[in-house]
């Protein structure tokens, strides 16, 4: 059997946890693959080297600017407005995202709960795939969306199509909420959970931080899409109060996983992908050490 040809696509590409976890998966389904990193500038210039492998992972910042040149996409990545994984069948390539099952299932790995009432800080891509995650999984859940006044308008937008979706799922308009930092940090409502979609707290920049003490001691539990440092200043201060917490790199290894699931109807072991959490953190506290050195 000929290896298949596989791929993360992104420009710059960068450093990347994608070869390391995608190798593990394939050894995990015993498909033989050969995993390239390619630094694409221009989408439409590399379509014929797309269009040539088996399948492919997709990320900054072509997840939205790909999808015109798709031939289908999932429900899924239609309404997030984005995509983070191609499969190719005849040349046709067909895209999904996984971000918002990444998630769910990081959550229900460090035994987070949802619950009633989420905080959900950011309106980029990350923040919409898991705001219409926790639509589609939790009926009648209210979502709390959290912007700078700057994003007011982008925000914005992002709510009313998450109003109008919850409405054609048998909601309500008021299961989703826009609301600015100020406004939050003066309030005095509680949330079960709090999650950071934002860069505040990403590397190199680390010392960032989108709530204070005050405001964080209000929700029930924290999870930060970040992944790197695995525990930003976020999760440190969540801890610091007791509250239970989950970490972003989780939610790349189980996004990763759905992937496969995807492209080849592939199930993997959960404590399989536990292990795989485990030494992919220490793998990337590996990598990410030697380049603060540097």
């Amino acid at each position: 059997m000929r290896p298949l040809q596989a791929a993360v696509i992104g420009h710059p590409i960068g450093h990347t946890m994608s070869p390391f976890l995608q190798r593990r998966l394939f050894e995990l389904s015993s498909l033989p693959m050969e995993y390239h990193v390619l630094d694409v500038p221009q989408l439409s210039a590399a379509l014929p080297q797309l269009r040539a492998l088996d399948c492919f992972n997709v990320t900054i910042p072509h997840k939205t600017a790909l999808i015109p040149f798709l031939d289908d996409i999932t429900r899924q990545a239609r309404l997030c407005g984005s995509v983070n994984t191609v499969k190719v069948e005849n040349g046709k390539l067909y895209g999904t995202t996984t971000d918002g099952e990444g998630f769910s299932r990081a959550l229900a790995a460090n035994g987070l709960a949802v619950g009633e009432s989420v905080l959900l800080l950011g309106n980029g891509g990350a923040a919409r795939a898991i705001l219409f995650e926790l639509l589609s999984r939790h009926p009648g859940i209210s979502v709390t969306v959290v912007c700078r006044d700057v994003s007011l308008e982008k925000a914005g937008a992002l709510c009313r199509e998450a109003q109008t979706f919850a409405v054609s799922e048998g909601g309500s308009v008021d299961q989703v909420e826009l609301m600015t930092y100020t406004q939050l940090e003066a309030g005095s409502d509680r949330y079960s959970l709090a999650v950071n979609t934002t860069s505040l707290g990403m590397y190199p920049h680390v010392d960032g931080c989108p709530l204070s003490r005050k405001t964080l001691a209000r929700c029930g539990g924290a999870f930060d899409a970040v992944f790197n440092p695995r525990r930003t200043r976020f999760l440190c201060l969540a801890a610091d109060l007791g509250l239970p917490y989950g970490e972003g790199f989780d939610m790349l290894v189980y996004q990763a996983a759905a992937s496969h699931r995807f492209w080849f109807g592939s199930q993997f072991d959960e404590e399989a992908l536990r292990d795989l959490c485990r030494e992919g953190k220490a793998q990337m506290d590996l990598l990410f050490e030697e380049e603060r050195h540097r």
